[in-house]
């Protein structure tokens, strides 16, 4: 099957329900838990780019220090942001995934679905019971 990586935080609902659609679609991802196994600035800078979203997109603020370390000063250039989520990659917001259809940060979860590589899946019921219909509809398709 199609390569896709998810960069996933087994705490978060979302990337758990991420995980579950991708899996849904009958595709085992790379899982790469990023908390265990962070990415390097390099990694971060890519992801970040092929997302076609500022490195900023990437920060995620609840449960995490950005308040702390005044990330929402607009002064810090993408550079620093990189180093900050390097430093403390609790700041990396989530679920990232990759497919040979694109990058996308997948929030709600239901964003994963134009990612997928295969065409539309039956109902989907994420953990909270709410149902997830599939249109179909895919990047480049």
């Amino acid at each position: 099957m199609a390569d896709v990586t998810i960069y996933h935080n087994p705490a978060c609902g979302t990337s758990r329900n991420v995980l579950a659609l991708i899996r849904h679609a009958g595709i085992e991802p790379v899982v790469i838990e990023y908390l265990k196994t962070p990415p390097t600035r390099a990694a971060l800078r890519e992801l970040a780019a092929a997302t076609g979203e500022p490195v900023r997109a990437l920060l995620r603020e609840k449960g995490t220090p950005y308040a702390e370390l005044g990330l929402g000063d607009p002064e810090w250039s993408d550079d620093q942001l990189l180093d900050f989520i390097v430093q403390h990659p609790i700041l990396m917001n989530r679920p990232l995934v990759v497919t040979p259809l694109g990058t996308k940060l997948c929030r709600p979860s239901e964003a994963v679905l134009e990612l997928l590589p295969v065409g539309p899946l039956p109902p989907f019921t994420k953990e909270d019971g709410e149902v997830v219909v599939d249109d179909g509809v895919r990047r480049g398709r």
